[in-house]
């Protein structure tokens, strides 16, 4: 094992460096793990369950998940992740503040920051680095599946505006993990050279691509914003509007071992 992998010192505690770069100490023996990510509760659940303690209200997979409850990824309890006593903390550079990681660390706490992954491959080996690192598991096979059905990058087949949010809209940008989901299933991202990860155009500006056929799709997911049949695709009269479940396209865990057939059929590509 490499410096930078890890060590270990007499007393069973393994050190790490997460993925921005900030050491991480902990005591594998003594267990108890919170994930404020709902998509690595998910994926720490499937591969070893029984290990998590805590999650946040968000953590929706798998169903019937049964631990303690911190509050949202955005604004955990911090309180409540404390009266857990958890051995080591999980959470993501994009979706929890560094307000929250820092009070968790300043409690003596250890926290395991993933990043903020721009692409598919990315966001596997983030996984793939925090469960048979840290967490000492073994590869799961979900893990190998879902890096087989996302090596490839298709011809483009559509271009779409991909909203995640309305009041104000809000659209995935570039450098995105969702966007370059997309990409591999044939869907190009009008927005993808944008300097924003999430910009924030004007829907007169939407209406405008879409009309100078600069985009002939848009694709409205179910989270963050719940966009629906009746809360979405009015907004775009005349254009062609896909929903889709938001979780097989932002999550990074075992549902994509399967999204990219479920994703496609949604988008109704053919």
């Amino acid at each position: 094992m490499t410096d930078d992998e890890g060590t270990h010192n007499m007393a069973g505690v393994t050190g790490w460096v997460d993925d921005l770069g900030a050491p991480v100490s902990w005591d594998r023996a003594a267990g108890r793990v919170i994930s404020l990510v709902p998509s690595l509760t998910e994926a720490v659940a499937v591969t070893e369950p029984g290990l998590l303690v805590g999650a946040t209200d968000y953590c929706t997979h798998p169903a019937g998940l049964d631990v303690s409850r911190v509050g949202g990824s955005k604004y955990p309890d911090v309180g409540a992740v404390l009266a857990a006593r958890p051995g080591l903390v999980l959470a993501n550079a994009e979706e929890n503040r560094p307000e929250d990681v820092a009070a968790l660390r300043a409690a003596g706490v250890p926290v395991w920051v993933t990043e903020a992954a721009a692409t598919v491959p990315a966001g596997l080996a983030s996984v793939r680095r925090m469960l048979t690192g840290p967490l000492g598991l073994a590869e799961p096979p979900w893990l190998a599946a879902a890096e087989q059905a996302w090596r490839r990058v298709p011809p483009v087949l559509a271009t779409a505006l991909v909203p995640v949010w309305r009041r104000p809209w809000v659209l995935v940008g570039g450098r995105t993990f969702a966007g370059d989901v997309l990409r591999r299933l044939g869907v190009a991202n009008a927005y993808a050279g944008h300097p924003d990860r999430y910009p924030r155009p004007p829907l007169p500006e939407l209406h405008a691509a879409l009309d100078e056929g600069r985009a002939d799709l848009v694709v409205l997911p179910d989270e963050p914003y719940l966009f629906t049949a009746d809360d979405g695709p009015e907004a775009f009269p005349g254009s062609r509007c896909a929903l889709v479940d938001g979780r097989l396209l932002t999550w990074c865990g075992p549902s994509l071992a399967d999204a990219g057939d479920r994703l496609a059929a949604q988008l109704d590509l053919e």
